[in-house]
């Protein structure tokens, strides 16, 4: 495909927050917008959506803990670091440091899961969440049978102990990546040769492998305690709520979506499915564009 402006008008920094630096993209102006991004990927995920929103929004895409270009903590028995409560504190400390109060949050894959738990833990900052392609983790592991046990096998994989899995995707970390993907090696699919060249500098980084798996291991330990206790406690995301899937993907033919996210929203909830698969803003990015901007219409 012909690739087009990568990221036109926005401008890359670091921020540092209390747990270490932040890396993003950030362009526009106009109501705040937080966009988190998914694995195996960085904040350039969002290349083909990010430069229309920000025609009304100030738009911010950070790289989560552990990924791209942010701090990596190292591992831990407990895998406290990557509780997705550290994850979205990173946010909530970035947004204020932004000078932004209240935002809109729009989430894909792992970015999605840390978005739910900023819901949860900063109610009174979230205006709106859009989320894409995922239940909540909690659903998926009380779920878990042979379809998801074989179709999501990486999440037991990733958690298995350090540094197991780090040391067999370190060793050959382009051709884990093309299979995860399940992208080639080459530059004419939905990937943009930018975000590709971010996706695969990142892979090569032991660091952010370690820090990959850690988000995985949190998310089938101090993630569902975290979960857990949410839920006993009846604390709901008490915002507006957009979500979609892929046509193709595995969400929509394992789940009824809307319906569990229902059961942990006290607002409105609403969404459907997108043409295509896993990755939906690179896939399908004005079918993505057209959900967001018509949800998002009367934030702020």
């Amino acid at each position: 495909m012909t690739a087009v402006a990568f990221f036109e008008s926005f401008v890359q920094q670091t921020v540092a927050v209390d747990a270490g630096p932040i890396r993003l993209r950030i362009g526009g102006a106009g109501p705040p917008l937080l966009l988190l991004h998914g694995n195996p990927q960085t904040h350039a995920m969002w290349h083909a959506v990010a430069p229309a929103l920000a025609r009304r929004y100030t738009v911010i895409c950070p790289d989560l803990r552990g990924y791209g270009g942010s701090h990596k903590p190292p591992a831990s028995a407990d895998h406290a670091a990557y509780a997705k409560r550290e994850m979205a504190r990173d946010f909530a400390q970035l947004m204020t440091q932004l000078g932004h109060d209240r935002f809109a949050v729009v989430s894909h894959d792992r970015g999605a899961r840390v978005a739910h738990r900023l819901a949860l833990d900063f109610p009174e900052r979230i205006e709106k969440l859009a989320v894409l392609d995922i239940v909540p983790t909690l659903e998926h592991f009380e779920r878990t049978d042979m379809s998801f046990a074989l179709g999501y096998y990486h999440w037991f994989w990733f958690a298995q102990r350090h540094p197991f899995p780090e040391n067999l995707i370190s060793a050959a970390p382009e051709t884990w990546f093309f299979a995860h993907t399940a992208r080639e090696p080459k530059g004419d699919d939905f990937f943009h040769p930018d975000a590709l060249a971010d996706y695969l500098a990142a892979v090569r980084n032991p660091e952010m492998i370690r820090g990959m798996c850690e988000d995985y291991r949190a998310a089938a330990t101090i993630d569902l305690e975290h979960d857990r206790a949410s839920r006993a406690a009846g604390d709901k995301i008490g915002c507006p709520l957009l979500v979609l899937w892929g046509a193709q993907g595995k969400i929509g033919g394992w789940y009824d979506a809307l319906a569990i996210w229902r059961g942990y929203c006290s607002a409105e909830v609403i969404g459907g499915p997108v043409a295509g698969g896993h990755y939906l803003a690179e896939e399908s990015p004005g079918e993505v564009l057209g959900w967001l901007e018509s949800f998002l219409a009367d934030a702020g």
